[in-house]
């Protein structure tokens, strides 16, 4: 895999599914336009698809209960409510005559279906007036430069890879969908949310009455990363809170018979690397809110929402478990209490990553990524799982590298888990330590571009799940909870000498990488164990807790989660406190418009090495935030892997 194959990286969105009709948004990145591309496509049931949308930016369908209409949001290459994804509708017999039923100056939010099959809830953020393109209460429309000054009272005023918040609320709106279509412009319609918290996560009741969101506590009074399970009528009135969480909720979901589920974190003892669990409720609308009864084991259990709602049966519910660099599909009972991994009957496990599902009655379909496939639209059921697709053929045909599974202790008898991926040929061959961001996220077992570039151009990649990683329990998430750069040091290093083992690896040759929790790892270690690396890359990282609390869109909360906040600690914490340590070649790598880790956590780590005389350089990426080498603009995710081999070409 060569940089400029980042467009073979082909990826379908969740999947919408009734009756036979199967649809998924197909997304790749297109160096052309300099842009995604996305279009949907029907996938057969017996094997094979096709054309369903052209795009070039059409996503998330959804397919009415009745099976007679598909919604889905398609953005246009404008400016404003142009450029923005407004949702569309189409009759299922399929056709590209869809008719747009929105105009919303920022886009809406996916769409979710009324039992009626009429009526689509969705949310979208509301702009103030003379704000993001708007006109003013003059009739103006400012520039964004000529705008108003932002009057700022609280913390939670903005969020990467989206920007201020306070002044463009996400409302919820409902439509009705079969009405909008016989109207010749776009509607105009009224939130039913108001513009004092982010409604998210919209669900219909089995009756079509109301709809049911997530929201802060108090509506939004203050600062809250807790979510609660609201409600309020289709035809608008007051919201209602219905389920009282210990912590977030997100994917509410009923079942036939009025039971809803939902995903959820506890914030009792730990607010950092929380399990998600499964929970079950049963709301009383016009009455006190109720308590959520947990389903899942809080230490075996963890949830990935980002697959989909729960999906509830007859008697169990289906959802995503990360488990072990794998994502599976497991089944819960409804009437389970605390119920650990081990008792949840598996409906598919391999050494995959379930992307996404969706279940119609009986049929049960699902995208699935592994170390040969970006994702592939595949039929689970009793028999062998069916693939319906093969998007990444163009990718095996260019040649993927093999993964090799890695386990190892480390010197306290700790076990870590990992992956190497060889290059081509005998060796010795030059190795590339590389670690993941979060920190409680988990390298995978899906094709993961960066190893498989790197691989391709002759080195050696070790990758793992270090302490601080989700997927191996909520102890092993909360291992290094005040304790950045302790155990998750011995994790890192132990894995790579493991790697380091092979005849064929050059243990002379190593060079270490990372983004984000990632980066800070690489200044760390370029630091504390220099004499290990030849060179170091590091990449959105964090460098100094002590201007992180108050410059990152959420420093405020996870610094004092993870590191505390007595500023002596912080800065102990903080690599930047020894870069004067740093002897080996270090880039210090960052987008301009990264609230996440921010700029200046760049800024402060290059002029200190620089000023201790370090040979040390600083690659710049404008116009992109953190999400730069996973959904940047395509020609900058190329640029950048051009320039880390240049770096290693250099170094290694």
């Amino acid at each position: 895999m060569r940089p400029a194959d980042i467009e073979d990286l082909v990826v379908p969105g969740r999947p919408a599914l009734r009756g036979n009709l199967l649809l998924t948004a197909l997304n790749k990145p297109d160096l052309k336009t300099n842009a995604a591309h996305s279009a949907l496509r029907r996938v057969s049931l017996d094997g094979g698809e096709a054309a369903w949308t052209h795009g070039p930016r059409d996503s998330a369908p959804s397919i009415s209960p009745d099976g007679r209409w598909v919604a889905f949001l398609r953005a246009g290459e404008g400016k404003g409510a142009d450029g923005s994804p407004q949702l569309h509708v189409m009759p299922s017999g399929g056709g590209d005559a869809s008719k747009a039923l929105t105009s919303l100056h920022l886009g809406a939010g996916e769409p979710v279906w009324a039992p009626d099959s009429r009526r689509i809830a969705f949310t979208a953020r509301v702009p103030e007036a003379g704000r993001y393109g708007t006109p003013d209460a003059d009739g103006e429309t400012p520039e964004p430069a000529a705008e108003a000054p932002r009057r700022i009272t609280r913390m939670d005023y903005r969020m990467d890879d989206v920007g201020f918040v306070r002044d463009r609320a996400q409302r919820l709106f409902v439509v009705d969908a079969v009405a909008a279509l016989e109207r010749d412009e776009p509607l105009e319609p009224e939130p039913l949310t108001g513009d004092g918290f982010d409604a998210a996560h919209p669900a219909w009741t089995p009756d079509g009455a109301r709809v049911v969101f997530t929201a802060p506590p108090d509506w939004g009074a203050a600062e809250s990363e807790s979510r609660d399970i609201c409600a309020i009528s289709a035809d608008g009135g007051e919201p209602e809170v219905v389920v009282r969480c210990p912590g977030y909720s997100e994917r509410p979901a009923f079942g036939a018979d009025g039971t809803l589920f939902y995903f959820g974190q506890d914030f009792g003892e730990h607010r950092e690397a929380a399990s998600t669990g499964l929970y079950r409720a049963t709301p009383e609308f016009g009455a006190d809110p109720v308590k959520a009864h947990r389903l899942t084991d809080i230490e075996t259990v963890d949830c990935e929402a980002a697959a989909g709602p729960p999906a509830p049966r007859d008697r169990d519910v289906l959802v995503a478990v990360r488990n072990r660099g794998a994502v599976e599909l497991r089944a819960v009972a409804v009437d389970a209490t605390d119920a650990p991994l081990t008792d949840l009957p598996v409906v598919y496990a391999d050494r995959a990553v379930v992307r996404s599902f969706t279940l119609d009655g009986s049929v049960l379909a699902a995208v699935i990524a592994s170390p040969e496939s970006a994702g592939d639209v595949v039929l689970l059921g009793d028999g062998a799982p069916r693939a319906l697709t093969d998007y990444s053929k163009p990718l095996r045909d260019k040649g993927l590298r093999p993964v090799i599974e890695l386990e190892t202790t480390t010197p306290d008898g700790y076990p870590v888990h990992g992956w190497l991926v060889i290059p081509a040929g005998e060796g010795p061959h030059p190795v590339l330590r590389v670690v993941h961001g979060g920190p409680f996220a988990q390298q995978d077992w899906a094709v993961f571009d960066e190893a498989q570039v790197y691989a391709s151009a002759g080195y050696a990649v070790v990758i793992g799940n270090p302490r601080g990683s989700a997927g191996y329990g909520q102890r092993h998430g909360h291992a290094i909870t005040y304790g950045y750069g302790t155990v998750d040091v011995d994790d890192v290093l132990a894995l790579l000498d493991a790697a380091l083992e092979r005849p064929d690896l050059d243990a002379s040759r190593v060079g270490v990488m990372g983004g984000s929790y990632g980066g800070f790892m690489t200044s760390w270690l370029a630091a504390h164990h220099g004499e290990r690396f030849r060179a170091a890359w590091s990449e959105r990282a964090v460098n100094a807790w002590d201007s992180m609390v108050g410059s990152s869109d959420i420093g405020y909360s996870f610094v004092d989660a993870y590191i505390g906040s007595d500023p002596e600690v912080q800065r102990d914490r903080s690599p930047l406190s020894y870069a004067s340590q740093i002897r080996i070649p270090f880039a210090v790598v960052h987008s301009e418009q990264d609230w996440r880790c921010p700029l200046e956590q760049a800024q402060r780590m290059f002029v200190a090495l620089r000023r201790a005389g370090a040979d040390a350089e600083f690659l710049l990426f404008p116009g992109e935030g953190h999400e730069l080498t996973r959904s940047g603009r395509p020609r900058h995710r190329v640029q950048r892997f051009e320039a880390v081999l240049d770096w290693w070409a250099r170094h290694l």
